[in-house]
């Protein structure tokens, strides 16, 4: 084919996944789907998260077919008859705080596991999970502010492997009841760092990632576990979207919004031809192609300067 004919029939294309929630029929489940609908898109059915988090985090290769699971520090909050969950991002933890506690927990841990615990960032401590390896688990992000007995980690293929865990978790809680890192951060007003969260168990290995990563020509993220799937699939990444990186580019953002008025801007102008935006209404996967004449709302009516389409139009979210 011609080149100036190649370049009129190639799209230059911008794909943004947005994060998505359980949905509303899992609540009816005997056992919660294990992970959230961006996590399986990205990773596939088996949500291998703890790997790749490593890898993003650390940045050097790891073993593909060795298992890691992350194990996170948290505040489960105690109402009249159950526990909740708090998610990590609600609570400051200082890297001073992290190493203290995790120096508690470290002979605990490293009995059960027989293994070294890696603490790749203060909120996140990773280790190979032996005899736990079996286990179902569920993310940070899937279980915040809900109730803990339905996201607890479940026997799989090993059974007494979920009982064993939650002695492990008892263990710990009661050590940092009675730890004066916590007692300082209550007497502050911090909520207490009074238990452990398991998560992401998998390998590198266990990778099913889809044809809208692999085909990617920039991965811009600032969540680990894309970083590290960037990384192992060498596609260059970076965090913030650029010029040179929206043509052929892949995004999953902690504040997608912010970059709207930018990607309206670029179609607007003919820059970018479209946008994919992939989400989960419900939990279920969809795919939009979202063009010029998309953005612009009311541009048939001559007459009336067209008004733009918002971030809360096009995503269904609510205006803060």
């Amino acid at each position: 084919m011609p080149p100036k004919i190649r370049r009129m029939t190639t799209k230059r294309r911008f794909t943004l996944l947005l994060s998505g929630d359980d949905a509303v029929a899992d609540c009816l489940q005997t056992v919660p789907t294990r992970g959230l609908p961006h996590e399986r898109f990205l990773l596939g059915d088996a949500v291998p998260v703890a790997p790749f988090e490593l890898l993003g985090l650390q940045g050097s290769a790891i073993d593909p077919n060795t298992v890691f699971a992350c194990i996170q520090p948290v505040h489960l909050h105690a109402t009249r008859d159950h526990l909740v969950l708090m998610h990590t991002d609600h609570i400051p933890l200082s890297a001073t705080e992290s190493a203290a506690l995790l120096a508690e927990a470290k002979p605990l841990l490293q009995d059960e596991f027989k293994a070294d615990v890696i603490a790749a960032d203060p909120y996140r401590w990773f280790i190979n999970p032996a005899h736990f390896a079996s286990l179902a688990t569920h993310s940070v992000d899937q279980a915040h502010g809900r109730n803990i007995d339905w996201w607890l980690p479940r026997d799989t293929t090993e059974v007494g492997r979920a009982r064993a865990w939650r002695k492990l978790q008892n263990e710990i809680q009661m050590l940092w009841h009675i730890s004066p890192i916590n007692e300082v951060r209550q007497a502050n007003g911090q909520p207490a760092i009074n238990s452990i969260w398991i998560s992401g168990i998998g390998s590198i290995s266990d990778l099913q990632a889809p044809d809208a990563i692999r085909t990617a020509s920039h991965i811009i993220t600032d969540h680990p576990a894309l970083k590290g799937l960037a990384i192992h699939l060498h596609i260059p990444h970076q965090r913030d979207v650029t010029a040179d990186t929206l043509i052929g580019g892949f995004a999953w953002l902690k504040n997608p919004a912010a970059i709207w008025p930018m990607l309206q801007s670029t179609l607007l102008d003919e820059t970018l031809d479209e946008l994919e935006l992939i989400d989960f209404p419900n939990g279920a996967l969809r795919k939009r192609t979202i063009q010029k004449s998309n953005v612009k709302k009311g541009a048939w009516a001559f007459w009336r300067a067209p008004t733009l389409l918002s971030w809360q139009e096009l995503t269904g979210a609510k205006a803060a």
